[in-house]
This record gives C-alpha cells, sequence and structure tokens, in this order.
C-alpha cells in the first residue's frame, strides 16, 4: 500500500488516473474512503489523489501532532508525488492544511477548492460573533446531525449509515483530534497568492453558514463561490453531482484541463455537448 513518511508518523494515499493532478483533502467525519464519488469523475481526465490525514483511515500518528503538522504533511506528499503544481480540493478540516499549503507555497497550487469550511482562516470581525454563536448551538449535536443535511438525513437514510461507517474506521474525532493551525491567515492573505479559488457551500451546513462564507468569500479577490441546495456540511457527499460538476467547471474555466475530452462535466446524470 503506499505510504508516505511523516514526522512522526505515516501517510495513506491512493492515486487514480492521468493528467493533472488533484489531491482530496477531507474532514474531520472522513477518510480517503469519502471520496468515492468524486474519485470515479475526476479520474476520468486527471491524476487523482485522496489520502488519509494523520490519524484518520489507515495513516498514523505516533507523536500525536494532529492538526499541527497537516500542513507539512500535505508538503511531503506533494513532493512524493513529484507534480509541479497540483489542485486542492478540500472540505472541512481539509480546507485548513490546504489553505496553509496555498499560502506558503502558492507556486505549487494551480486552483483550490475549499468546500464547506473557514478552517484555517482568521475570521472576520463581521462574522466573529455570529461563528462563537454558531459553535455554541452545534456542540451538542450528533456528528451525522452535524455533517450531513436534513435531506439526506430523511431521505437517503442509507447514505448517512454508510458516512458513519466510513467515519468508523478512523482513530481520530473531533473530540481527540490534537493540535491546531497555526497561523491562521486572513482572506486578503489567500488572494494576496493569486491562486484561483472556489468557495462551496451547501445552503443546509450548520458549522459553516452560508452567510459566513460568503464574508470571507468576498474578501477573497476574484474567487468564486456556488451554493448547492439541499446539502448540508458535506456537499461532496450529499449532492456529488452538483458538486462535481461545480468544481470541473471551475477548473476548465481557470485553465486546468483534464487529459480527456473537454465538457461541462462528466458527472453522470450529464449528456456531454458534441
Amino acid at each position: 500500500m503506499p505510504f508516505v513518511d511523516c514526522e512522526g508518523g505515516e501517510l495513506y494515499y491512493e492515486e487514480y488516473g492521468e493528467g493533472p493532478t488533484l489531491i482530496l483533502a477531507h474532514g474531520v467525519g472522513g477518510n480517503h474512503a469519502s471520496w468515492y464519488h468524486q474519485v470515479v469523475v475526476f479520474s476520468k481526465n486527471y491524476r487523482v489523489v485522496p489520502f488519509d490525514h494523520r490519524g484518520f483511515g489507515k495513516s498514523t500518528d505516533r507523536k500525536g501532532l494532529g492538526r499541527s503538522a497537516f500542513v507539512d504533511d500535505l508538503t511531503r506528499l506533494v513532493d512524493h508525488l513529484e507534480a509541479d503544481k497540483v489542485v486542492l480540493i478540500a472540505q472541512s478540516m481539509g480546507g485548513g492544511a490546504s489553505l496553509g499549503f496555498t499560502c506558503r507555497h502558492p507556486d505549487r497550487v494551480g486552483a483550490l477548492v475549499l468546500a464547506d469550511t473557514l478552517v484555517g482562516f482568521k475570521e472576520p470581525e463581521d462574522i466573529r460573533d455570529d461563528m462563537a454563536r454558531v459553535r455554541r448551538e452545534t456542540e451538542s449535536l450528533s456528528q451525522v446531525e452535524r455533517v450531513l443535511g436534513p435531506k439526506i438525513r430523511e431521505i437517503e437514510p442509507e447514505k448517512a449509515l454508510l458516512y458513519t461507517q466510513i467515519a468508523g474506521f478512523n482513530a481520530t474525532n473531533r473530540k481527540t483530534l490534537k493540535g491546531s493551525f497555526d497561523p491562521l491567515y486572513a482572506p486578503e492573505e489567500l488572494a494576496a497568492t493569486g491562486v484561483p479559488v472556489l468557495f462551496i457551500v451547501g445552503l443546509d451546513d450548520v458549522l459553516f453558514p452560508p452567510k459566513a462564507i460568503k464574508a470571507v468569500q468576498k474578501r477573497v479577490k476574484g474567487s468564486f463561490l456556488v451554493e448547492i441546495a439541499g446539502s448540508g456540511h458535506s456537499a461532496y457527499y450529499e449532492s456529488p453531482t452538483e458538486f462535481n460538476d461545480s468544481v470541473l467547471s471551475f477548473l476548465q474555466a481557470v485553465g486546468v484541463k483534464g487529459v480527456g475530452r473537454a465538457g461541462l462535466s462528466n458527472a453522470p446524470g450529464y449528456t456531454p455537448v458534441r
């Protein structure tokens, strides 16, 4: 199995397809397996690399460094993959690692997708109180209530169950996760990198509400925003067709073209334009 040595542990990753490299960084309730909807679609035109953060999935964290080592871990993974530039696609916790890497190494990032996340940002003053209230109000919710919207919980309970089963393979959860993202970055610092950025948010996200995402996105000049109806905190999992189409369209728009036929989307349910 493919692993990358890192400080006090090993990172597990998988690799699919050919073309520009897309690295998928999961959230605290996920691991590399959570991205199955994206791997199948994106690997038709890109080299797709889902991985496990230390302490999650098959990765290890013997020193208990947690988030404090995430950016360095991602740097080691990119070095190992020998990619001149990568696209980072991150959800929730994965956004902290991807934001930190982008701000440290903007020349190595071709594009950044931040899905349902403001992790790693210095919260602007106009949303600070609201986000503090959100954290208080969501602290007692179950993990499924936090990360999945009411639509999928009620209409597709089998997918909600699968989400919890995938998370069950993690040695770490939100209550045991150690370390912190340091430094934090102002939205303007991300804008200054010049890296193309797409923000995606589910309209039913209770952890990072659309209002907060919009407040940060507007400070990242030149960035894009997609809102996905009927999704909570895990739009990539709850609404994969809409999520995949948004990412693929963004990559086409910013010139990160895959090796196959260009099109609006490779997602199931779409007919290619010829």
